[in-house]
């Protein structure tokens, strides 16, 4: 933020603001405190984006997020007000109980059922949106594009967890029951079709970028799809056993992806100073030779979010992968498999950038910043994905014991 003139005290107060919605929207027992959570989270995002004020891209994407942010919103909280209606409660173990009962008549009255139906999908809409997956990702590349780096980097791993956090204890505590997690009625299904759209979609437009920070969007909106599989798969069709290793391996895919990902941006940043950023492929050509020590932690993140061994993506998708195939969904781990080879041709492409090509004569070449706080960030997170890659025991064992909690 200094090198670029942001370092204004307003945006860490922001930062510290969403952060702290973040942490309340997981830990949301009740569709009140999840929307309070919720809204904490997202309006200082919305500030973040648009932070750079004299930026027509900047303003662009905080409007745009802010306007589409809204309607989201508002789609959830109707949905929960209308689960209300239906169940009279509006805490998440209380909805469980309260669709699960015996007494609740799905039979014998077919407008509170129908009433259950149209609150679940506005609920899962709403999840969606922030969880980024299509069709409900437009705003995710002008955003992403649009905001300071740092800001971007923040929203693309913060805002993404804590959206695949809540959805897991919405969907896996409060639509827990038959009907509402059965998979002829309920949202599985609906959740494996938008992991599909997504992963597909996401990486087919991936390919066709220019922009380095656009790619990295289509990037996280694709491994949203892959987050998606690991939450069919802690469905495990009812399976306890299933059910637990499937939570487990989305929540280790969780942390692995939020190390990966600000090591990506993070390397983004020091790629470039003011002035001399790295925003399109071509501004990064030649970077490894002029710059190896810039250019290793890049290629590093770059291949953990590929899934090359030994990083902690290999074993993040290897892990909702094998739950998904172990949960009866083997078609959900083949084409997210297909998916990922699809992947590896962009996130290669910054590779051969970055070691196999000279710039064009004239072009505007990225110099890298001197940044003491970022170069100790990306050592750190260097030495996390490699520690989940090739140590993953340990972080896999207190996945489990997490997904303990959620049976």
């Amino acid at each position: 933020m200094p090198e670029h003139g942001l370092d204004k005290g307003e945006f860490y107060a922001l930062m510290i603001l969403s952060a702290i919605g973040a942490v309340l929207l997981v830990a949301a027992g009740d569709f009140l405190a999840l929307f309070i959570g919720l809204e904490t989270m997202s309006i200082g995002v919305y500030a973040m984006t648009a932070f750079r004020r004299t930026n027509p891209r900047s303003a662009e994407g905080g409007m745009k997020y802010y306007l589409l942010g809204s309607f989201a919103a508002a789609i959830l909280l109707y949905g929960a007000a209308l689960m209300y209606g239906a169940t009279g409660t509006t805490a998440i173990a209380g909805i469980r109980d309260a669709l699960g009962s015996g007494t609740f008549g799905y039979a014998h009255d077919p407008a509170r059922l129908t009433t259950v139906i149209v609150a679940m999908a506005m609920i899962v809409v709403g999840l969606a949106f922030k969880i980024a997956a299509v069709p409900f990702h437009m705003w995710t590349p002008d955003v992403y594009q649009g905001a300071p780096t740092p800001a971007t980097a923040f929203m693309s791993v913060v805002v993404k967890a804590a959206a695949v956090a809540v959805a897991m204890r919405v969907l896996l505590v409060a639509f827990g029951d038959k009907f509402s997690s059965s998979w002829g009625a309920g949202w599985p299904p609906v959740i494996a079709g938008l992991a599909v759209l997504t992963m597909v979609v996401a990486n087919l437009t991936a390919i066709r970028q220019e922009n380095v920070k656009r790619m990295l969007a289509y990037s996280s909106i694709a491994h949203a799809g892959y987050m998606l599989i690991g939450l069919v798969a802690a469905w495990g069709h009812g399976d306890p056993m299933a059910s637990r290793d499937g939570k487990a391996a989305l929540l280790f895919y969780l942390l692995q992806y939020t190390v990966t990902q600000a090591g990506a941006f993070g390397a983004l940043i020091l790629a470039g100073s003011k002035g001399r950023e790295a925003v399109s492929y071509e501004d990064l050509a030649g970077l490894g030779r002029r710059n190896p020590a810039v250019a290793l932690p890049f290629t590093l993140f770059l291949i953990s979010l590929a899934g090359v061994p030994p990083t902690s993506g290999f074993f993040g998708k290897l892990y909702v992968f094998q739950s998904a195939i172990e949960g009866g969904f083997t078609w959900l781990a083949v084409i997210g498999l297909l998916n990922s080879l699809l992947a590896a041709y962009y996130y290669l492409r910054v590779l051969v950038f970055l070691y196999m090509k000279e710039p064009q004569p004239g072009a505007v070449e990225a110099v890298p910043m001197k940044s003491g706080y970022v170069t100790a960030a990306l050592v750190l997170a260097s030495a996390l994905v490699l520690y989940f890659g090739l140590m993953p025991g340990r972080p896999l064992d207190m996945a489990i014991n997490a997904a303990q909690s959620l049976m």
